[in-house]
């Protein structure tokens, strides 16, 4: 009798906040000898990661890419939304479940760690009892940031707050206001609440705006100097200034 053949392994890849070298030993070991990759992106663009990892990739590898059917055409809040992304990932579930059937292992691209704020983690949840499934950390786009920044973000007991510019306006004021030190993502068209908000809470001569950190066009500015929109790679820190020796 014959057994049946071992399925492949989903790899979740942490690429870190974007440059190559910035990647682990085993992440660079598993994406260049990948067959088959997969990555998100927004319909109509390369998509961030699979650009990261630009001339990295074996001549006849198997690309995937999975667009997303909605970014920010129809408000989270809409039932549509999560209707749309939820039936969006259980069709990538299905494809990379099929290869992995097959035997095909499959390196999947995410930006930062795979486990913070990304993409992947929706794959994962449906992935896991269906196929083997294995993650790779990146360093994340906030720590890119602060190393950007050129300072540190904690000192002794500093607590440190991550917050989503998506959050209502009066709390996001409530969390900037009780922290020591702060970082908040996914700013993009969120970026006037943001700057109430951190002016609010009293902190604004704290506030600095990394754009695309660890990329070739970083950009560090203070918040009250920087652009009325900001890029969708922007991380807004206010650094800790605890106790220290």
């Amino acid at each position: 009798m014959t057994s049946p053949a071992a399925k492949g392994t989903i790899h979740g890849i942490g690429l870190g906040p974007g440059a190559q070298d910035l990647m682990s030993v085993r992440a660079d070991r598993l994406v260049r000898g990948a067959q088959h990759v997969a990555f998100f992106r927004k319909a109509g663009r390369p998509g961030q990661a699979r650009r990261i990892v630009e001339g990295m990739l074996r001549r006849d590898v198997i690309e995937f890419a999975m667009e997303y059917p909605v970014t920010t055409e129809i408000p989270v809040a809409d039932p549509r939304y999560n209707d749309r992304l939820s039936g969006f990932y259980a069709e990538c579930t299905d494809h990379l479940a099929a290869l992995s059937a097959t035997g095909e292992d499959v390196v999947v691209l995410c930006e930062g760690d795979p486990f913070f704020y990304g993409s992947f983690m929706h794959l994962h949840s449906r992935l896991t009892g269906i196929a083997p499934v294995a993650v790779v950390p990146g360093i994340t786009g906030m720590s890119g940031a602060w190393t950007a920044s050129g300072a540190p973000i904690t000192w002794g007991e500093d607590v440190l707050t991550v917050l989503t510019a998506t959050m209502p306006e009066d709390e996001l004021v409530r969390r900037i206001g009780d922290t020591d030190a702060l970082v908040v993502m996914k700013i993009g068209r969120h970026l006037p609440k943001l700057r109430r908000a951190v002016a609010a809470a009293g902190r604004g001569r704290e506030a600095w705006l990394i754009e695309y950190a660890a990329m070739p066009d970083q950009r560090v500015t203070r918040l009250s100097d920087a652009d009325a929109v900001a890029p969708y790679f922007s991380i807004l820190l206010i650094h800790g200034q605890g106790r220290r020796p």
